[in-house]
């Protein structure tokens, strides 16, 4: 007889502070499988999920009104980075993603050419 073992759950939990405004004002996150336990601040939080009935993506994108606009330029650009990452290992596809990490470098000469 065949013995299966329990499939593993882990939890992803956000908690968000707001302001007067509901502007976040503190963003701190915890997960099952995080090596450190309890709550990590973080300045932003981008979650994409794929609506497979629909068709279409659902995002969430939140940041603190205190984390700076070069930092949030950088996250995005990592962002786009893991998800070139993702869509290979995923699809298999390298010009897909040699096409978003091509936009990344561009978008880093950006960042790097303006003035703060």
């Amino acid at each position: 007889m065949l013995s299966c073992a329990p499939m593993k759950k882990s939890t992803i939990q956000f908690t968000v502070d707001l302001d007067q405004n509901n502007i976040p004002s503190k963003i701190e996150w915890d997960a099952t499988d995080k090596p450190d336990p309890g709550l990590t601040d973080t300045k932003s939080i981008s979650l994409a999920l794929w609506d497979h009935v629909h068709k279409n993506t659902l995002r969430i994108d939140l940041w603190t009104k205190d984390m700076p606009v070069t930092e949030m330029k950088r996250f995005y650009i990592d962002c786009l980075g893991g998800l070139a990452q993702s869509a290979v290992t995923a699809t298999g596809d390298e010009f897909f993603g040699t096409e978003i990490h091509a936009l990344c470098e561009r978008l880093v000469k950006h960042v790097q050419n303006q003035k703060d």
